[in-house]
């Protein structure tokens, strides 16, 4: 459960955010003065502070500066009336997570807050790395004694102790997050801030002024100015995931806080210094970014300090036995209920899956597992029907695919049959990569290079269908008009 402590002197304020927040999953205090809040938090230890900036006796501002001095991990937000003045901005440059002008815009509110209780959470619970689980007192951890899992025990370790900037590389779903905040947790940076920035989930004309702000006027709809993240984050850590899908001018000024620690907010001609230790991730192959001209190659080397590479999970399969037990503990501490066991036989066909969403795969259809379980003992027919083979509860092909969808599939069985053989005479024919890539373009070709009907005719999104054009480099071999 998340606390959040409101310091407001008005009383329908308080009133207000208490029924805003009213759930299972928030528990909510009040404080009516910025002393009263200074007592109530060593107490309540909330994970996250909403206060006012103008209330009678100690304002929001002193109120916040005694609040970071005591504990500069604790998030606060300064609510306020008066968003044109210098005020709120003063606020924000001593360290406040952000700023919220009166009236409540209440999607806009919550939207904020739950950002800001999940930074809360991700500076909290520490990521522990471990080749084997003998301890239950952690909720989150990097499992695995596999021997490329050991390669990335040793990199974290040796990196996390000193201030190095890192590039952990893997695809989507091995946990790059994860070992992100491992390097942070056990840094000498770790009781100040971590902030994570999907930089693939920002639309890239609002990323630079999420990175690190703007000022006043700087474009449309910038009525206030805005403290980025590399500002809050200060002295702390940041971690940049999908830093592949950066544009160049975001680009550009990533590697000036790289090299000098500087940078300007969108619109502003003042450098600002800050000392943030960068971590970066990414799931696609940089280097031919680099090679491509759609990366630059200065920052490439600037953030390859320290590569820390995640082998995906159908390359260290004998992980998964101690994955499986781990997510099934982790579930059963979740539900307040004893772990449900699973048969031998069960864990045998998890590990000749192919697992393409990798980790997060597979914890998916643990717990997908652990719902369908009509026992303590976790069945195959529990199991995801793409993993076990068999179709789910007497589901059958639609009216409209009838005979033509049964020899499709009698085909595609022959297809299969003849690629495995093609892959037990070649040990290094990597069967599914080599079947995408070849369906991906065939699908171009037949629709002439219509990316919009090709997406549609492999039963994909078109965002998904570039993904691929890019990760395979399709798009330089097609000669499609």
């Amino acid at each position: 459960m998340s606390k959040l402590l409101l310091i407001d002197d008005e009383e329908d304020v308080r009133y207000s955010f208490q029924r805003i927040f009213d759930s299972p999953e928030v528990e909510v205090t009040v404080a009516s003065s910025g002393e009263e809040g200074l007592k109530v938090i060593p107490k309540f230890k909330p994970d996250l502070v909403l206060m006012d900036v103008r209330m009678g006796g100690m304002n929001g501002l002193e109120t916040l500066r005694r609040i970071r001095a005591a504990n500069p991990k604790q998030l606060v937000i300064l609510m306020t009336a008066y968003g044109t003045t210098q005020t709120a901005i003063e606020a924000m440059k001593l360290g406040a997570y952000d700023y919220l002008l009166k009236p409540f815009d209440v999607p806009k509110l919550k939207e904020i807050v739950g950002n800001a209780l999940k930074a809360a959470r991700d500076m909290k619970q520490v990521v522990s790395y471990e080749p084997l689980l003998e301890s239950e007192d952690y909720e989150l951890g990097i499992v695995g004694r596999s021997e490329a899992m050991q390669q990335v025990f040793k990199l974290i370790g040796q990196v996390a102790a000193s201030d190095a900037t890192a590039l952990i590389t893997g695809e989507s779903g091995t946990g790059k997050e994860l070992v992100a905040r491992a390097i942070y947790h056990h840094s000498n940076r770790s009781q100040q801030p971590f902030l994570a920035v999907n930089c693939a989930a920002i639309p890239e004309q609002l990323l630079e002024s999420e990175l690190f702000g703007h000022e006043r006027g700087a474009f449309t709809g910038a009525t206030l100015q805005r403290i980025g993240k590399f500002e809050q984050c200060n002295k702390g850590t940041i971690f940049l995931d999908e830093i592949g899908d950066m544009t160049p001018a975001t680009q550009t000024k990533i590697l000036r806080v790289l090299q000098s620690g500087t940078f300007e907010r969108v619109g502003g001609n003042q450098p600002i210094q800050v000392d943030v230790r960068v971590i970066a991730a990414t799931n696609k192959p940089l280097e031919a970014a680099v090679a491509n001209k759609q990366f630059r190659e200065d920052l490439f080397y600037r953030l390859n300090v320290v590569r820390i590479h995640i082998a995906p999970l159908r390359d260290r399969r004998d992980d998964i036995p101690l994955l499986v037990n781990y997510f099934l503990e982790k579930i059963a501490r979740e539900h307040q209920r004893p772990p449900k066991s699973i048969a031998t036989s069960v864990i045998r066909t998890l590990e000749k899956y192919h697992w393409p969403g990798n980790v997060r795969e597979l914890e998916n259809a643990l717990r997908r597992a652990h719902v369908m379980a009509k026992s303590d003992a976790i069945l195959q027919s529990d199991l995801p029907p793409e993993i076990h083979g068999q179709s789910s509860g007497g589901a059958s092909l639609p009216p409209s695919v009838g005979k033509a969808g049964d020899e499709a599939m009698t085909d595609a069985s022959a297809l299969a049959r003849q690629l495995f053989q093609w892959a037990k005479r070649d040990p290094k024919l990597k069967v599914i990569p080599v079947v995408e890539r070849e369906l991906v373009i065939q699908a171009l070709k037949e629709t002439n290079n219509n990316q919009v009907h090709a997406a549609k005719l492999l039963g994909i999104t078109r965002a998904t269908l570039r993904k691929r054009i890019e990760k395979f480099g399709i798009q330089r071999e097609l000669n499609v008009k």
